[in-house]
């Protein structure tokens, strides 16, 4: 099939060089401009597209090539953009940076040749002037299809700007769209899994607000949008998910500013799978929706809400017992902390958690492991059978005294590896993150096992 999506990416030469906060200005001011934009995040992260969900109104998605193939990536940019004005794709850490470090492999870079999607580099501009040229000159020459046809400035004044802009057009050989100038009222906090998240963030509307007032007197839309409408069509095969299961088990997802890390792409897969989704929170609610037949503990930050989720004892309790008698269940990250039998935090103070796995989870003041890995289970579980491979990531700053040994990950480049995963016929709980189209059958086998339960309870 062929589908005409309008897109542009939004890469930068680093690391915090700006990505979200004009992605997320841009998503806003074209909002304002009665268009409906899609916006997706390349790369395993939730936070970002937290934020641009706040943005455009509904949830976003992520384009991973590490998680999926060529096909796969491009069919869901085509079908998740559909009825869209045009897709904005925000970039990941550098624009070449890669798989290990040492590879393009999965990089932004990767992603814009893949989708055939111009892009605009975002380049710091304080405190340097005719040098951006070469690091310019630089990222659109080091590959033969950069991709790179645009440049924005950051932290830049009107002044500088009026006076690199001919300059870099005229050494570069691509147009310069704008700038942005630096403004403490509409920066972004950070914390150490990256930016705290869209919810914590109690004037976000307002910063947003101030931020497309700003870009709309300095980024030159018109030509964004017509770059953006320069993308050739699309052409891709649909992603055909027949159901799983006859009936619908519905799945229970925890939900609240305790358990937010979630793919889109992982619940809708669930969904097109054959399960019903309820969602419930950890943090307010007294008990597991009735009738449910799965439970999927998502990451996020349990450890910033200890003291609340050990008050909400009568759940903690509910969970363990539905958990124990054989309820399946998925919980990575911040969810597989919440099935330990105690957390604690950054502060040093412990909290009771569900008691459902054995020993403790502890903040362990550096990063823990840190990626992309490919797991290969060690032994029959909820989600897969022995042997069986998923691609997944790991970012933690925690550690447990059992981190299980059901399945074995392994990085792709240095081939490091280690056991991880509790895994029994009805459970699937560890530190990595899943993305369920790397090997949909995980997804299904999930589903599946939940319709099982729900049989077996009538």
């Amino acid at each position: 099939m062929k589908a005409s999506v309008p897109r542009v990416m939004l890469a930068a030469v680093q690391s915090g060089g700006g990505k979200t906060t004009v992605t997320c200005g841009l998503l806003r001011l074209l909002m304002r401009r009665g268009l409906r934009p899609a916006a997706f995040k390349c790369g395993p992260d939730y936070i970002d597209p937290l934020f641009h969900a706040q943005v455009i109104g509904t949830q976003t998605g992520n384009l991973d090539l590490f998680f999926t193939d060529d096909s796969t990536a491009v069919a869901l940019l085509a079908e998740e953009s559909a009825g869209c004005s045009l897709a904005v794709l925000e970039g990941v850490m550098g624009y070449y940076d890669g798989l290990g470090g040492v590879t393009d492999t999965a990089s932004s870079y990767h992603l814009a040749s893949v989708t055939h999607t111009p892009t605009v580099l975002i380049v710091d501009a304080k405190g340097t002037s005719l040098s951006l040229c070469a690091v310019i000159s630089g990222f659109t020459g080091f590959r033969d299809d950069s991709m790179v046809q645009s440049v924005l400035l950051n932290r830049c004044t009107k002044a500088q700007y009026a006076l690199l802009k001919p300059v870099i057009e005229a050494e570069c050989g691509v147009s310069v769209l704008g700038y942005v100038p630096l403004d403490s009222r509409f920066a972004l906090e950070s914390r150490h899994l990256g930016l705290v998240t869209a919810a914590e963030v109690s004037n976000l509307k307002e910063k947003l607000d101030l931020l497309a007032d700003t870009l709309s007197e300095t980024v030159d839309l018109e030509r964004l949008l017509a770059l953006a409408r320069s993308a050739p069509e699309l052409e891709y095969a649909p992603l055909t998910i027949p159901p799983a299961v006859k009936s619908t088990p519905m799945i229970a997802v925890a939900r609240d500013k305790a358990f937010c890390f979630y793919y889109r792409e992982n619940l809708e897969l669930l969904s097109k799978l054959g399960a019903r989704l309820c969602f419930f929170s950890p943090l307010e609610d007294a008990h597991l929706p009735e009738g449910i037949c799965g439970l999927y503990l998502g990451g996020g930050y349990p450890e910033l809400y200890g003291k609340a989720l050990e008050d909400n004892g009568t759940l903690r309790r509910e969970i363990r017992d539905a958990v124990i008698s054989g309820l399946p269940t998925f919980a990575e990250c911040g969810g597989f902390l919440y099935l330990h039998e105690s957390m604690t935090d950054q502060g040093g103070q412990s909290f009771p958690m569900c008691g459902v796995l054995p020993g403790a989870c502890r903040y362990t003041g550096g990063l823990r492991r840190f990626g992309y890995i490919t797991l290969t289970a060690e032994q029959d579980n909820l989600l897969c059978l022995t042997g069986d491979h998923i691609r997944a990531h790991e970012f933690h700053y925690f550690d447990s005294d059992s981190c299980g040994d059901s399945c074995y990950a392994e990085k792709p480049v240095s081939r490091a590896g280690w056991p991880c995963i509790h895994g029994t016929r009805t459970l699937f709980a560890g530190f990595p993150h899943l993305y369920f189209y790397s090997n949909p059958a995980f997804a299904r086998q999930f589903v599946r096992t939940a319709e099982q339960y729900g049989g077996k309870d009538g």
